[in-house]
């Protein structure tokens, strides 16, 4: 029942030590995010809302204060069975709510499924697959008792090729990242769980996102890294998915651990209250990264709505809510409104994907796999069965096969793909083969033996099964009546010469590069790989192998792009594939595109450079600011990825965004264009209602007193309750006493109606509705010009025509299955939004004057078709 003192619950005063270091070391002004108050409160008439407004308003309606303290506050690290529970209404009917990991399955748990990557789903271009993952996902959770599963990721997007945590997400371009955000999180509502859109904003590398962490790594920092990122850049690319999300009716968005210009994610007012809450109109709940959270009522007022896990340092028993938040709001300096607000948020997700309180129960323990134990972990009390061991898979192997093989790349073939029984087949290195140590041997998948079919950190889950590349190649070589042999080692090197140099060898060489959050160091990768060379000796083997055998075949499990440039022009690899992450259905996947039973459609979510450099931007590895916040400038602005290397060098391509062969051929062909009878654009106006406030309460200090006769203390357990009547020692601030106009901004609980932002979208969540507009329609036709039924990706770009624009930006595209000789029509739409720029001046979407031009093609570089828009 500790409370954190409230110089720490009112505001940082470390960050701004930090902050006056840095300027004497950086010898400049640091990026300054400027304040945004008050916090927006919900809109009972937001479109997909009003129903579940009106649930809400009636059950918080109803609630005391120290419930909704409760239900915005964690319980703590392991207190509870989910990674983050935060306390239960049982007044009311409403048990604890679970919020748990992750975006490809379900963290720690045992009978659930292995999900390919948010990438590798990315690699599909298909919408259907991204919902059908998302609702299989969200099935699996609801299976379990989760209530928030913590998943899909739009942050990172992608900035730098070596960012740890690329993988989780779904590629660095805003438009198909925004798509994967969108469908996803449609089909983890649908199923019935609030989905959570993390991480926000700008957390692109692992490197110094938190202060113990990198201080574990020998870094001496005092502040954690600040992500420095203009208007502009913000608007047309970080928080394009975002507002995709929020459009989707996302219930709840995780703010991340990094700062951005130089105020932290989760107390940064401009992020959270204007351009999340205000500008996108979202309606759902902010909730903390685990322990992002680094003040009390600083961060309440700035949109934060609920901590997690509840305490400041995982296990310690004090938080910067609970009993502080309970104070804050009794002595006025958090407004009750913004209690209220909070607790709404919450309720009213909930209630959008539920419509009821009436909840399955939580069913596992992610801290064990045992049966019994204890339910309070951390505590080590109330001992009882903690797990019922439910399969939840359901027949999701199938959809994981399917979308793992329509996800894996052909990025080269000179005609040995597709397999027809091959004589001999020699497979070769550990990447094929199965970790000795079992899928599940290294916790949160920290290390890299075997086949590689997911990252590392707290975005994976256990593996049910993990089907490898040598099983299934082997099963279809005995069917064929092939030979077959593998060498599972990168390092055989005298028996792999052996193998692959004997007549009729097809030699098909495995190789990974791996990745992931940073918490976790595998081979002095903090998360963020060190490079992007292959792993293990991943670029000799292949060099060795194709130096014996004519016929060499490339399979790549990669947590994004690997250089391939000292051998992908080999004329004896004859082919090269991009598997991804592909979950537990790895090898019948791979083999399913190998011999054709899959046509491979799939498209590179991001570009292959020939040199780490020929990126632009990089991990930034070392400390640039003394002991202070390292700065990260994000100075190359919207150019990141293909955008950057059209803009800078046309040569250092190897292969590009959206590329992919087929076994088919196609023709692309009739392009045309049709202008909608759009209405003139119109900035939103007006203003919101007075705050609302739900009931009132007691101020009698001795009515929120532990209830020592009702139930037991739970150790390290968080509380909304004070310990004493005393307000100063309750508090554990010596400061204690300070009003809110003395440390919160200016108009921080302002409560009377707030003028609406021109770019807002009043009631339609997502921005001024009007950017939705399609403005005009491409079609083309899509001739399937081979001998076997193919999918294509026909790809819409458009060129915004300005000296500051990208040379082209992708925005649409469709996957057609097309038989052979048939002609289908592909339908590209283009909305206001596409069409614009962010005005920093006037601070909405505008039109330029430039001329605008339209491409349709099958990557952003091979644009078969072009028209200019009317």
């Amino acid at each position: 029942m500790k409370a954190a003192a409230l110089s720490c619950l009112f505001g940082s005063t470390l960050a701004v030590a930090g902050a006056i270091e840095s300027r004497k070391v950086h010898q400049k002004p640091l990026a300054r995010s400027e304040p945004f108050y008050p916090s927006p409160w919900m809109n009972p008439n937001a479109d997909g809302w009003a129903e579940a407004y009106a649930q809400a308003k009636s059950f918080v309606s109803q609630m005391t204060l120290l419930e909704k303290v409760n239900l915005t506050t964690g319980v703590g690290w392991g207190a509870e069975q989910c990674v983050g529970q935060v306390g239960a209404i049982p007044r009311l009917g409403l048990r604890s709510l679970c919020m748990h990991d992750s975006p490809l399955g379900i963290r720690g748990a045992d009978y659930n499924s292995a999900f390919p990557s948010g990438q590798t789903v990315a690699a599909t271009w298909d919408r259907g697959l991204m919902y059908r993952r998302g609702y299989a996902m969200g099935q699996e959770a609801k299976g379990k008792g989760i209530n928030v599963l913590l998943g899909p990721v739009a942050g990172p997007l992608g900035r730098m090729p070596e960012g740890g945590r690329n993988w989780e997400g779904f590629a660095p371009d805003p438009v198909l990242t925004g798509i994967g955000m969108s469908e996803t999180i449609k089909g983890i509502q649908d199923a019935g769980v609030i989905a959570c859109a993390k991480h926000f904003i700008g957390n692109e590398q692992e490197h110094f996102r938190q202060v113990p962490e990198a201080q574990g790594y020998g870094y001496n920092i005092s502040e954690t890294l600040s992500s420095n990122i203009d208007d502009k850049t913000m608007h047309e690319l970080y928080l394009w998915p975002f507002a995709d999300a929020v459009r989707a009716g996302v219930g709840s968005v995780m703010c991340s651990y990094q700062q951005v210009n130089n105020s932290y994610a989760c107390q940064n007012s401009k992020l959270l209250n204007d351009l999340l809450k205000n500008e996108l109109g979202f309606q759902g709940f902010v909730m903390s990264d685990w322990q992002a959270q680094h003040t009390g009522a600083a961060s309440a007022v700035a949109g934060l709505d609920m901590s997690m896990p509840g305490d400041t340092q995982f296990n310690t028993g004090v938080s910067f809510w609970g009993a502080n938040l309970t104070l804050a709001v009794l002595n006025g300096t958090v407004p009750a409104y913004r209690l209220d607000d909070m607790a709404m948020r919450i309720m009213a997700a909930l209630f959008k994907v539920t419509k009821t309180t009436d909840l399955e129960p939580i069913n596992f323990s992610f801290w064990t796999d045992d049966t019994y134990g204890p339910i309070h972990w951390a505590a080590k009390q109330g001992y009882q069965e903690i797990n019922s061991h439910v399969d939840v898979r359901a027949d999701h192997g199938n959809l994981i096969r399917e979308i793992a093989a329509k996800g894996t790349v052909l990025l080269k073939n000179t005609g040995s793909l597709p397999l027809n029984k091959p004589k001999f087949v020699a497979v070769i290195g550990e990447d094929a083969g199965s970790s000795p140590n079992g899928p599940n041997g290294c916790s949160d998948r920290g290390c890299n033996e075997g086949t590689l079919a997911m990252g590392w950190g707290s975005g994976t889950a256990n593996y049910p099964y993990l089907v490898s590349p040598d099983a299934a190649l082997q099963a279809r070589a005995i069917q064929d009546g092939t030979r077959y042999e593998s060498v599972l080692s990168n390092y055989a090197e005298e028996k792999t010469k052996a193998l692959v140099s004997q007549a009729n060898a097809t030699a098909i060489v495995f190789v990974n590069a791996d990745s992931g959050e940073g918490y976790i160091n595998v081979d002095g990768n903090e998360g963020d790989r060190k490079n992007l060379t292959l792993w293990n000796n991943g670029d000799t083997l292949v060099k060795n192998v194709s130096s014996w055998c004519s016929n060499t075949i490339v399979v790549i499990h990669s947590v994004g792009p690997v250089l391939l440039t000292d051998w992908y022009d080999n004329p004896n690899i004859t082919a090269i594939l991009w598997a991804g992450l592909p979950g537990q259905e790895s090898g019948n996947s791979i083999t399913d595109v190998l011999y054709g039973k899959v046509n491979p459609a799939a498209r590179s979510p991001f570009t292959w450079g020939k040199t780490r450099e020929s990126y632009g931007a990089d991990v930034l590895y070392k400390p640039n600011n003394g002991n202070g916040a390292p700065q990260q400038d994000f100075t190359e602005g919207v150019f990141i990825d293909y955008r950057y290397f059209d803009k800078v060098d046309d040569d250092s391509v190897i292969y590009e965004f959206g590329h992919g062969l087929s076994y088919t051929t196609f023709e692309y062909s009739n392009i045309r264009v049709v202008k909608s009878n759009v209405s003139e654009y119109r900035p939103t106006t007006g203003t919101t209602a007075q705050a609302p406030t739900f009931g009132n309460f007691s101020t009698d200090l001795e009515d929120y007193l532990f209830p020592k006769d009702e139930f037991p203390y739970i150790y390290q357990y968080i509380y909304p309750y004070l310990n004493t009547t005393d307000p100063r020692r309750a508090s554990a601030d010596p400061h204690y006493g300070q009003t809110a106009e003395e440390f919160l901004p200016p108009h921080a609980t302002d409560d009377d109606p707030q003028p609406l932002l021109r770019s807002s979208g009043g009631n339609s969540p997502g921005g001024n509705r009007q950017l939705y507009d399609i403005v005009y329609t491409i079609t083309a036709d899509i001739t399937n010009t081979g001998s076997v039924v193919g999918e294509e990706v026909p790809q819409l770009y458009v060129s915004l025509g300005g000296p500051e624009d990208p040379k082209v930006q992708l925005r649409d595209f469709d996957r057609m299955r097309i038989e052979p000789g048939e002609t289908r029509q592909f339908t590209g739409r283009l909305t206001r939004r596409d069409l614009s720029n962010w005005d920093v001046t006037v601070q909405d979407w505008v039109i330029s004057r430039y001329p605008k031009t339209a491409y349709v093609g099958r990557s952003s570089r091979k644009l078969d078709l072009k028209i200019e828009l009317p």
